[in-house]
C-alpha cells in the first residue's frame, strides 16, 4: 500500500475545477445507448466512440480521470496508445470499473440487489495496476419502493464496498465507493433523503470494520431527489441542501472528496444541482462530478456513429464538460447553456 501515490491520486480527482468521465459502460449497457442513436454496438465502434470523448482537444482542463471498462483499458487510441498511458499522456487520471454487476439478493422482497466481483479481485487489481488504472469503482445498488430498502440490502451492499476498498488500497489503488440510491419510483424526496442517509451511515460502518484508510477513498454519492415517478420534483435549492445535510451527518471529514453520479438526471438538471451545492460554501469537502449520461448524452446523439459528426460530437462533450466544471466551482449559470 502505497499511501503517498494514494493521496497524490485522490487529491488528484477532486482537483478544482475537475471531475470524472464515467465511461465505464458495460456492452449491454452501451448496446441499450448505441441502439438509441442506429449504432451497431460492436467492439470496433465503442473503441471509435470512446476515443472520439478522449481526444476532444481540450477537454482535459475539465476532466480529472476517466472510468474505463475492462475492455477499454486493453484497447488502444487511433495512434497505437494504449488508452490508459493515453490519458495519462494528457493529464488525466485512468480508472476501473472492477464491480461483475448485480443479482438478486437471496432471501430479500423482490427489487433488491447486491453486486458481485469480489472472488479474485485481488489478483485483478494488480493486474489494472500494471496497466495503468490508479483509481477504481464498485456500483451498489439501493432501490426505493414498498418495504425496502431493508437492512439485510444496505448490509450486504456496504460490507461489499468495504472489501472491494481494502482490496484496492492494498494494490495502490483508490477506491471510489458508488452506493447509488436510484431515482426510479414515485417516492418523495424526504423518502429519498431517510434512504441516501442509511445507505451512507452503512457504508462508513463497513469501511471502520475492515480498516479502511479513509484519507485513501472518494465517496461517489447520489444526490438526494424526488423520485422521477413523483409529481413534486423538488427544485436546485432543495435539493441541495437535503443532500448536504445528509452528507455532513455521515461522509468523515478525512475524505478527500465526493464525486457525484447523476444517475439518469437530466444534463442540465446534474449541472444545476452540483452548482447550487457547491455554491452553498458549506460542504467541507471539495465536491464535483463524475457522470456518465450527463456528458455524454450530447456527445452521442451528435455522433450517431458518422465520421462526419466526429467534430460536432466533440463540441458538444466540450461543452457540457465545460458546464460542470463550472458548476464544480459553484460558477454555472442557466443562461450558459445557450
Amino acid at each position: 500500500m502505497d499511501k503517498a501515490l494514494l493521496s497524490r491520486t485522490a487529491a488528484a480527482i477532486v482537483a478544482t475545477g475537475k471531475g470524472l468521465l464515467a465511461a465505464d459502460e458495460s456492452a449491454g449497457t452501451c448496446e441499450k445507448r448505441f441502439s438509441s442513436v442506429g449504432v451497431a454496438c460492436t467492439e470496433e465502434n465503442r473503441r471509435v466512440y470512446r476515443g472520439l470523448l478522449f481526444s476532444t482537444p481540450g477537454v482535459e482542463k475539465f476532466l480529472s480521470g476517466v472510468i474505463l471498462f475492462d475492455e477499454t483499458l486493453r484497447q488502444k487510441a487511433n495512434n497505437g496508445m494504449p488508452y490508459a498511458e493515453y490519458l495519462a499522456a494528457r493529464g488525466i487520471i485512468p480508472g476501473i470499473k472492477v464491480d461483475r454487476g448485480l443479482v438478486d439478493l437471496p432471501l430479500a422482497p423482490a427489487g433488491e440487489k447486491v453486486t458481485e466481483g469480489l472472488d479474485g479481485l485481488a489478483k485483478r487489481m494488480k493486474e489494472y495496476f500494471d496497466l495503468g488504472a490508479r483509481f477504481a469503482k464498485w456500483r451498489a445498488v439501493i432501490t426505493i419502493g414498498a418495504g425496502i430498502p431493508t437492512h439485510a440490502c444496505l448490509y450486504a451492499n456496504a460490507h461489499a464496498l468495504a472489501r472491494y476498498a481494502a482490496i484496492c488500497q492494498e494494490a495502490s489503488i483508490v477506491p471510489i465507493i458508488e452506493p447509488e440510491v436510484l431515482l426510479d419510483g414515485n417516492h418523495s424526496i424526504e423518502r429519498c433523503e431517510e434512504v441516501t442517509e442509511a445507505a451512507l451511515r452503512a457504508c462508513y460502518g463497513a469501511l471502520a470494520a475492515y480498516n479502511v484508510s479513509l484519507e485513501h477513498h472518494i465517496l461517489k454519492a447520489s444526490m438526494v431527489v424526488s423520485g422521477k415517478g413523483n409529481a413534486r420534483q423538488a427544485p436546485a435549492a432543495e435539493v441541495a441542501e437535503r443532500t448536504l445535510r445528509v452528507l455532513k451527518r455521515t461522509v468523515p471529514g478525512a475524505t478527500p472528496g465526493v464525486v457525484f453520479l447523476s444517475g439518469g438526471q437530466a444534463d442540465v438538471a446534474a449541472t444545476a444541482h452540483l452548482n447550487a451545492m457547491v455554491a452553498s460554501g458549506s460542504a467541507p469537502w471539495p465536491l464535483t462530478y463524475s457522470y456518465s449520461r450527463a456528458l455524454q448524452n450530447p456527445a452521442l446523439t451528435t455522433w450517431r456513429g458518422k465520421e462526419t459528426n466526429v467534430k460536432a460530437a466533440q463540441a458538444a462533450f466540450h461543452h457540457r464538460a465545460r458546464m460542470n466544471s463550472l458548476a464544480s466551482r459553484g460558477k454555472w449559470a442557466k443562461d450558459m447553456e445557450k
